[in-house]
């Protein structure tokens, strides 16, 4: 797949996605990324599509070439106070505050966006399919969260995180079930087994 540089070539424009976000442990990530004009790898591609390995390599190609780059997160604390949808936003905000460039336009994976700081912005869903920024940013949220959760696996091998990254597969629910919630669990979502609640 041939993705589409920029939807602008007369703005400096920040591609924008989270990682994370339907996940029952972690927190979420986001990255925004800015790419030189003429940017191009023939693996890039939305990062739910592309193979670990290819992640890696691809995670390391961007940050070498993008013309800024950065990651930010949301805790599992903060989306139990604001929920998901918010928490995604502002981990995108995080991300944006953090690029040493400061874009003239937000293309935003995805069909919903709160306004940041008065940078226009456009939603696109599978906008990491199509926009090669939003799928840059896509890779790094993507390998930048993985790569926590196998870190967090060590200290909880129990929940198999190493291989669900915290999303919600057969083995993590009947982990939950047997051992109950640790505090990386977003409590929000409700996600202890029904006759556990009465406890």
């Amino acid at each position: 797949m041939s993705l589409i540089h920029s939807f602008t070539n007369r703005l400096t424009e920040a591609g924008c996605d989270e990682a994370g976000r339907g996940c029952y442990a972690g927190p979420v990530f986001a990255a925004a990324v800015i790419l030189p004009k003429g940017f191009h790898h023939p693996l890039l591609n939305d990062s739910k599509q592309v193979d670990p390995a290819n992640r890696s390599l691809l995670r390391d190609y961007i940050k070498e070439n993008a013309a800024a780059f950065a990651v930010g997160t949301v805790s599992v604390e903060e989306i139990d106070q604001i929920n998901i949808l918010k928490a995604s936003f502002l981990a995108m905000h995080r991300a944006i505050d953090q690029l040493k460039k400061r874009p003239k336009m937000l293309l935003i994976d995805g069909n919903r966006f709160i306004a940041y700081q008065g940078i226009p912005h456009r939603c696109f869903v599978k906008g990491d399919a199509t926009y090669a920024s939003i799928a840059a940013a896509s890779i790094l949220a993507k390998t930048y969260r993985d790569e926590y959760m196998q870190a967090l696996h060590t200290s909880y091998p129990q929940y198999d995180w190493l291989n669900n990254k915290g999303y919600g597969t057969k083995a993590h629910r009947d982990a939950i079930a047997l051992h109950g919630l640790t505090i990386h669990h977003r409590k929000s979502f409700n996600i202890l087994p029904k006759e556990q609640l009465l406890f």
